[in-house]
């Protein structure tokens, strides 16, 4: 956990055992996943202390809830909403745009946002918004030139965090190595374009 404005780190729980991967809140725990050790890890929210594991298929990715349900990402086009107590497959979504399933790799990062999933796409600038119930992509947000080339290291400087604060509607976002954390307001396409009105 870091002090939002410095960056200052004021706890710290390390995962010398995994490749940690997705984190989500849920109650008075903190869940996340590992990337290919099918084992989920759960914490006391204020502590960080271990509580308890629990074990899933397939890799782990991101990771988000809705408020009923955890959310997880594994790789593929398909998002699985799980029980939070007993963490057993509740439902399935196929991600699609425009009819076909999204590529694999592709769905990374998750977040719940007003409603929708938002998920990183790996390797990319961008984001879907995802309907929950159908899995339809309902659009993108495009970050391109958020983070400036001169600031990413590597090849593999990419987009790869999303953070949702409700208590005030703020949407953070970050990368895999980027030095900075970024407050961003989504403004829609048609409202972009659109010329300024004159005051008369």
């Amino acid at each position: 956990m870091e002090d939002l404005e410095t960056g200052r780190i004021l706890q710290f729980q390390d995962v010398p055992k995994h490749f940690a991967e997705g984190l989500t809140n849920w109650g008075n725990t903190l869940i996340q996943l590992t990337w290919q050790d099918h084992i989920a890890l759960v914490y006391d929210r204020f502590s960080f202390k271990m509580l308890r594991t629990f074990s899933y298929t397939g890799e782990g990715w991101g990771l988000t809830q809705d408020g009923k349900s955890i959310i997880l990402s594994d790789g593929t086009a398909t998002l699985r909403f799980l029980d939070p107590t007993t963490f057993k497959v509740l439902r399935r979504v196929t991600v699609t745009d425009h009819g076909k399933p999204i590529p694999p790799d592709q769905l990374n990062e998750l977040e719940y946002v007003h409603g929708q999933i938002y998920a990183n796409l790996w390797h990319t600038d961008r984001i879907a918004r995802i309907s929950p119930t159908t899995g339809k992509v309902l659009g993108y947000i495009n970050l391109a030139g958020l983070l400036p080339d001169s600031d990413r290291s590597s090849p593999e400087a990419v987009l790869n965090g999303i953070a949702y604060d409700p208590e005030h509607d703020r949407l953070f976002v970050t990368g895999k190595l980027w030095p900075k954390i970024f407050e961003i307001k989504v403004i829609p396409e048609a409202a972009r374009q659109a010329p300024a009105s004159r005051q008369k």
